[in-house]
């Protein structure tokens, strides 16, 4: 048991020390579906890979899966819109829908279409090689740095974005960088974990972290301890129900959310009642 699932809890954790971080942005910048967007981007470039007969693990395939991420970034940083109906989360809809769309007509021209995009919505998380872990330990380092290098301009961007316009600051240009930063770890992501996965990564523990407290120094270790706990659980009931882990994780998260909610209300009442 340990030693099938050891590589992929490893897999797991890394990608939520990431995702987790990155979730923060997304809340506060309010897109909430942007992962859920590149990350199908990502799909539909593996999807043109697979048609074009690359191997599902080649660097080409990765190249045209991050190039379709790095497309649907620029199109994102380029429609950052001000308007009183048309949010650019509408936007971000959009490209979900049209990606997805894309994605099932090319794979149904496809032999074993329908067994790819399955691949590609729950991953094979259980099945991960330390190579792989690797690779994505690598590529999320050097992101972690960018971020680290640039956290104060992207912190500012994200939570005071009024005070980022009073800079100057050429926010379509900045947004274009944290969005292609974004897209190589949801590229990478996405091949390893689905995009299910990825997303439930990215959203639930950062929501969770936001339901108790909005101080940048206790938000990321919240998260990070909510995902940590969610991930065990789901790995251990796949393991032990024979379940696909892909699915599993996902509503071992949306159950953490919903006692997160509970607990919240709860701790709430307690105060309101306490003289």
């Amino acid at each position: 048991m340990i030693e099938l699932l050891f590589p992929a809890l490893v897999a797991a954790l890394i990608l939520l020390v990431i995702h987790a971080y990155m979730g923060i942005h997304v809340i506060a910048r309010g897109v909430i579906f942007v992962d859920l967007a590149l990350a199908q981007m990502a799909a539909l470039g593996f999807t043109v890979a697979a048609l074009a007969g690359l191997a599902p693990d080649s660097i080409a395939t990765y190249f045209v899966g991050l190039g379709a991420t790095l497309a649907g970034a620029a199109i994102l940083s380029a429609t950052r819109v001000e308007h009183e109906f048309i949010t650019q989360e509408a936007l971000i809809g959009v490209i979900f829908v049209t990606a997805s769309a894309a994605t099932v007509l090319l794979a149904s021209q496809a032999p074993r279409g329908a067994e790819h995009v399955q691949h590609l919505l729950t991953g094979t998380l259980l099945w991960v090689t330390w190579t792989e872990i690797l690779r994505i330990g690598g590529a999320y380092l050097m992101i972690g740095a960018a971020h680290w290098a640039l956290r104060r301009r992207f912190m500012t961007i994200s939570l005071r974005p009024a005070e980022a316009r009073e800079h100057g600051w050429r926010l379509g240009w900045w947004d274009f960088l944290f969005y292609a930063l974004f897209g190589v770890m949801v590229t990478s992501s996405v091949a390893v974990a689905g995009v299910l996965v990825v997303f439930s990564f990215l959203v639930i523990p950062a929501a969770i972290a936001f339901l108790f407290t909005k101080d940048p120094r206790q938000l990321l270790p919240l998260a990070w301890l909510a995902g940590t706990l969610a991930t065990v659980a789901g790995l251990l009931v796949s393991f032990h129900f024979d379940l696909p882990t892909g699915p599993v994780i996902v509503c071992t998260f949306t159950a953490a959310l919903l006692l997160a909610l509970g607990l919240r209300r709860v701790t709430r009442e307690k105060k309101t009642i306490e003289p």
